[in-house]
């Protein structure tokens, strides 16, 4: 089965971040604001997802979740790439 988990905004806001395994295998990182913009990035690190489940969970719960998001993931030297 498919490791997929999710983080919404515990202020009530629409913020989702996700983690999910793509076809190939990969991990990648989703995030959406409930109204219009949804970005996925590329996890190019070899990371345990609990790692990257700890950066998720605390970057959906800031104002600017994105901002937070990359600054998670530079603070446990988590590569990823956009995914267009």
């Amino acid at each position: 089965m498919p490791m997929q988990k999710t983080y919404h905004s515990s202020s009530g806001g629409f913020d989702f971040l996700g983690l999910r395994q793509n076809r190939g295998g990969g991990v990648e990182i989703v995030y959406d604001d409930g109204v219009a913009r949804r970005m996925v990035w590329r996890v190019r690190s070899s990371v345990h997802d609990g790692v990257i489940g700890e950066a998720l969970r605390h970057a959906v719960n800031q104002s600017r979740v994105v901002p937070a998001l990359y600054a998670e993931l530079k603070k446990r030297a988590i590569a990823v790439e956009s995914v267009v």
